[in-house]
């Protein structure tokens, strides 16, 4: 946080590629209003994302980025490829994004030509031919903010272009992956300490103030999610973690975390046990790491997410759990903000009916879960790219059975 990762050649690249696909969609323009979107264009990284933001992308020329005004210093100190446009708190971003798209669409120092004629299509066209995308889904698109640009721009034609810069983000560049590889050894770090903070009797605000602050001190950034670290009895809490509990003997901990470095997440599950492991679940971590392996061998490019997901599911049932079925066996990710390191409110899952193609450059949270069984319970998760040589594991934490 504080500080842009991307080189100029880097935002170059992208900024083409999302001008290539609005080409390809005869877009006249788009606005973007995901927090990942905008960092992976603009390099914006700091936590006033809570309000609207809008990157406004024409066809040529520089983007414009318009959130409250209050946020100009991190803005000017972090972006080098947008004009900023800041609103009062007495109005919102889409007042001032309508005003700016009708009146002038550029900041009078830096007027360009080619925006101008934009503008004299919004004022001019009356067959609402002016194509305009917004990102629908996007949390940074709330109802009020979408009626408004709607109805005070009635002559454009709006098209729905959620994914579309989310796709593009989803095959990670040589700086990317370096940016996974060091947040991956920010979540090994974190994870062994949470590790060896778990006894009979150890607190869980204890073992959570451990984890979270040897990943501060290794250098890790604020992650999208905090780390959940809570007993087995609520595990089906899903995202919840911490409470003011007590360890104890004989109960599993789960644990999932990430580091995060300039956005980017590598994480990765453990379930620790206190005290002693049972038979059933010791011979379910075997199953447990046999399918992660399987997920590992079917990772390729061109094979398709389904694929990936029936191999995990088909060394499952070779040992008799063929009732057993999981929502996918992992998901892409990458860039996150707070609440989610899922790059978004959207899970791309490597799910039993995803027909995703898998490209080289992906990265994946792969997880082999194998919890309410009835035959033993496990599990373990990792942060895994698919390089030019296969796949690479980044989180190196020992898989287990791990008895504390």
């Amino acid at each position: 946080m504080f500080a842009n990762p991307f080189t100029d050649e880097e935002l170059g690249q992208r900024l083409e590629a999302v001008r290539s696909a609005m080409e390809a969609r005869s877009l006249d323009m788009v606005l973007l209003s995901t927090p990942e979107n905008i960092f992976y264009l603009t390099g914006l990284d700091h936590w006033g994302y809570f309000a609207p933001h809008l990157l406004i992308v024409p066809p040529e020329g520089d983007m414009v980025l318009v959130t409250r005004q209050m946020e100009r210093v991190s803005i000017e100190k972090q972006v080098r490829n947008a004009l900023f446009h800041g609103h009062a708190d007495n109005e919102t971003a889409a007042d001032l994004a309508v005003r700016f798209l009708k009146d002038s669409f550029v900041a009078k120092e830096r007027s360009r030509a080619v925006l101008k004629a934009v503008v004299k299509e919004i004022e001019e066209q009356a067959d609402g031919a002016l194509r305009i995308g917004v990102e629908t889904w996007s949390s940074g698109h709330s109802y009020g903010f979408g009626h408004a640009l709607r109805e005070s721009l009635p002559d454009v034609h709006w098209a729905d272009i959620t994914g579309l810069v989310d796709n593009l983000r989803l095959v990670k560049s040589p700086l990317e992956q370096d940016l996974m590889r060091r947040a991956a050894a920010i979540s090994d770090i974190a994870a062994e300490a949470a590790i060896a903070a778990i006894r009979d009797g150890a607190s869980e605000r204890d073992v959570v103030a451990e984890c979270h602050a040897t990943m501060i001190r290794a250098g890790g950034e604020v992650p999208g999610f905090g780390p959940f670290i809570r007993p087995g009895k609520r595990l089906g809490e899903e995202h919840t973690t911490w409470g003011d509990g007590v360890y104890q003997d004989g109960e599993p901990v789960f644990i999932e975390l990430s580091g995060c470095v300039s956005r980017y997440h590598s994480p990765l599950g453990r379930l620790v046990h206190v005290g002693s492991i049972r038979d059933e679940d010791a011979r379910m971590a075997e199953v447990s790491r046999q399918a992660f392996d399987a997920v590992l061998s079917a990772l390729r490019p061109g094979v398709l997410a389904r694929d990936v997901y029936a191999a995990w599911q088909a060394i499952v049932d070779e040992v008799g759990l063929s009732h057993y079925r999981r929502h996918h066996c992992g998901y892409c990710v990458g860039i996150g903000f707070p609440p989610s390191w899922t790059g978004g409110n959207r899970v791309t899952g490597l799910r039993h009916d995803s027909d995703l193609e898998i490209r080289e450059g992906m990265t994946f949270h792969i997880l082999s879960w194998l919890m309410g069984t009835g035959k033993g319970d496990f599990f373990v998760s990792n942060a895994v790219l698919l390089g030019p040589d296969g796949t690479e594991v980044l989180t190196k934490t020992p898989l287990g059975p791990t008895i504390r």
